[in-house]
């Protein structure tokens, strides 16, 4: 497939992502709603991915820790509905983790 292509539907994904967790941590009604985009917007960046990776690089140690940030930003309305941290503190810190992934993927320092 096109690379462009391929980066636009995962940016897009994106986007739906941290809509649907801003939605889901700060949204009064329609939780449900925000959660299902949630879910679906991240199988959605996960595939795209590693199709916009075709081989997984196993010598470099990058997409390997955007993996971990990935899930780390999946657990992310789960850490709130269950008050082990705020939902301000989880937003935030699920923000953190996306600028991290984002500096991953286009610095891929090691």
């Amino acid at each position: 497939m096109d690379p462009l292509l391929l980066k636009t539907l995962h940016l897009a994904g994106v986007l739906a992502l941290f809509a649907s967790l801003g939605a889901s941590l700060l949204g009064g009604s329609g939780k449900k709603g925000a959660s299902i985009l949630h879910g679906i917007s991240l199988i959605f960046i996960l595939l795209v991915g590693f199709a916009m990776l075709k081989r997984p690089p196993m010598h470099q140690s990058w997409w390997m820790i955007k993996l971990g940030l990935w899930l780390f930003i999946g657990l992310g309305p789960a850490l709130a509905k269950r008050k082990v941290l705020p939902s301000s503190v989880v937003l935030v810190l699920c923000l953190a983790a996306g600028v991290a992934a984002s500096w991953l993927g286009l610095a891929k320092p090691f």
